[in-house]
């Protein structure tokens, strides 16, 4: 990996203060963007904190949009690219709706499963704090930050799976299912209660994967896809225009 000294980061004491000397060194590195961040082994040598408080400053910042990680291949700067755009399109102009939480419906709680199995106590920490930012948020808070936080926290899920195949297959579906016109779909599908119940679900995932139960994690994450598959189908039907019936009709991509 890169040396991005001199100079070195400062010593710091806390999550925040990472925070902080991370969003410098994302300015830094700006004008290299294809260049991976220092590991994490490095960046806690450099700020003399643990590994764990490194991750979780990476998580906001992923959560932000601000880099994106990959295994194998390091952090970067930037929202995650769309690797292989034409082959990403090609699957949206090919898919629908159904299909889309058909495939979530069959692979995310398979995931939540194996996480439950396989994930670090440092990644149970991640997924929990995750959970954790999503149920506290308020009501104020952007739909496009909360959409950033949910696939963060999903991300967290397929990573903790320990499966490269499954994770790259999550990657396609995140990306398809961010597409601006389900953006909006999206919200018109939430309801405070939504949101609630959303949020109880996450924080319920989060506690059988750290109790290692895996087929509690997958029957939760089901039931969580399964609501939002209702609750977009509903806004579908209620949508200007007219009601959907016909999966050809919907638009490429699914959020969840």
């Amino acid at each position: 990996m890169n040396d991005m000294s001199p100079p070195a980061p400062p010593r710091v004491s806390t999550a925040a203060e990472a925070l902080g000397v991370l969003r410098k060194l994302l300015i830094e590195h700006a004008p290299h963007p294809e260049t991976p961040l220092p590991t994490e082994r490095d960046l806690s040598a450099r700020m003399g904190v643990s590994r764990r408080v490194i991750r979780q400053a990476l998580a906001e910042l992923e959560a932000e949009g601000k880099i994106w990680r990959r295994q194998g291949k390091g952090t970067f700067i930037g929202p995650a690219p769309a690797a292989s755009a034409p082959s990403l399109s090609r699957l949206a102009s090919r898919t629908n709706f159904y299909e889309i939480m058909e495939v979530r419906l069959h692979i995310e709680p398979s995931m939540a499963q194996l996480a439950a199995h396989r994930a670090s106590a440092d990644q149970i920490a991640m997924i929990r704090r995750l959970a954790e930012r999503i149920a506290t948020a308020s009501i104020d808070t952007e739909p496009a930050t909360l959409e950033r936080w949910d696939s963060a926290f999903h991300r967290s899920l397929a990573e903790a799976a320990g499966n490269r195949l499954l994770l790259d297959l999550f990657e396609v579906i995140d990306k398809i299912r961010n597409d601006t016109s389900w953006q909006s779909m999206r919200a018109r599908a939430r309801t405070p209660d939504g949101k609630t119940r959303s949020a109880q679900q996450h924080l319920a995932i989060a506690e059988a994967i750290a109790a290692r139960d895996g087929n509690q994690a997958a029957q939760i994450m089901r039931a969580h896809i399964a609501t939002h598959q209702e609750a977009l189908l509903k806004a579908m039907n209620h949508a200007p225009g007219g009601s959907v019936a016909q999966p050809a009709a919907m638009p490429a991509t699914a959020a969840e």
